[in-house]
This record gives C-alpha cells, sequence and structure tokens, in this order.
C-alpha cells in the first residue's frame, strides 16, 4: 500500500490534487458498493445539507445528494477494513508529511440521476478541524457521457476529474473550491475528511 499512498502524496504536492488508482482494493471496492446500493433501497440514505451543526441547513438547488455516516459501531467487517486502510494512510501521512492528523470522519455519498453540488469548500467557517478531503469512487463502467465529474477549480485553471471507480482524489480542505456536475447516472462514492 506504500507504494499507492505514495501516488497519492507526490501527485497532492505536484499538482495540489492527489490521485491514485486502487486505493480500495477491487475487493473492497465492490463489498462497499454493495453496501451503499443496500443503504439506498432500504432508503436509510438522508439528505445531505450544508455547515455544521451550528448552521446547518438543506437546500437542494445547491447540493441535492444523499448521504450515509460510517462507524464503526456499525461493526460492518468491510467498513472496518476501510477504517483499517484508514488508520494506515493517516499513520503514513502524518509519519511522512508530519501533517498531525488525528482523526477523521467519512460518509457513503450517492447521486441520484440530475443530482449535483455546486462551487463550495470543504472546510467550515466557524471550526478548521477538516484539513484533508478525500474521495473514493465505487462506480464501475463509469463513461464520459455520465456526467458527474469533480469539477476543481485552480486559480488559473480549472481540472475535471472522472468518478472512475477505483480512483481516489486527495486536496487541502481549506485550499481548492469545488463542485460536482450534473451526474447522468447514479454515482457512488466515499467521502470524507482527515481532521486535526
Amino acid at each position: 500500500m506504500e507504494k499507492i499512498f505514495n501516488t497519492l502524496i507526490d501527485s497532492f504536492i505536484e499538482n495540489k490534487v492527489g490521485i491514485a488508482e486502487n486505493f480500495l482494493s477491487k475487493s473492497l471496492s465492490l463489498h462497499l458498493k454493495e453496501n451503499l446500493t443496500t443503504l439506498y433501497k432500504e432508503k436509510l440514505l438522508k439528505i445531505a445539507g450544508t455547515g455544521n451543526n451550528v448552521n446547518f441547513k438543506q437546500d437542494n438547488l445547491f447540493r441535492n445528494d444523499i448521504i450515509y455516516w460510517l462507524d464503526r459501531k456499525h461493526n460492518d467487517k468491510h467498513e472496518n477494513l476501510f477504517f483499517d486502510l484508514m488508520d494506515d494512510f493517516v499513520i503514513f501521512l502524518n509519519k511522512t508529511c508530519y501533517t498531525s492528523i488525528t482523526s477523521y470522519e467519512f460518509h457513503y455519498t450517492l447521486y441520484e440521476i440530475g443530482s449535483f453540488y455546486k462551487k463550495h469548500i470543504d472546510q467550515f467557517k466557524s471550526n478548521d478541524s477538516r484539513q484533508f478531503s478525500m474521495i473514493m469512487y465505487l462506480n464501475s463502467e463509469w463513461e464520459e457521457n455520465d456526467g458527474g465529474e469533480l469539477c476543481i477549480h485552480h486559480k488559473n485553471r480549472i481540472e475535471n476529474i472522472s468518478p472512475v471507480g477505483g480512483k481516489s482524489v486527495f486536496f487541502k480542505s481549506s485550499e481548492l473550491e469545488h463542485e460536482v456536475l450534473i451526474s447522468n447516472k447514479l454515482r457512488m462514492s466515499i467521502t470524507g475528511w482527515l481532521k486535526s
């Protein structure tokens, strides 16, 4: 895994957006996708909002994805394997980059057909604990006309990242504005933040 961790970190240092393939193994990715699909069929995902507990609001003209928070208390073996992987990555990141990450939070994210998330920054104005944003895509057989790209707004250019299964994305939560373009089919991922 260190090779994949290094790929993610090196591409982040070079471009402010780290990208790595197969951060999640194919097997783990498939099981997590099955979990998310089951949660969706059982209508257990909730409408996402913006802001934290202090100023939380829902606005489906700004964001209309649905989410389900991951938690070790669920005692799901595949989610726990995901958390084990994230523990390893945080240890590696702290050891090699001195980032002082102490915790994280992740949720399943599902964009239904026609869903989107307008341009935003991931760090709250009232709380700067989110240091790095991470997205791990669970989509198989994604094609260009399926839409749903992650659109990163750099200072002098725009970078569109296709949500192809197996791809992981990593960037500073406080620095890069980004959006999710309209998805033309179900778009699935695990999204979260490394915190200090």
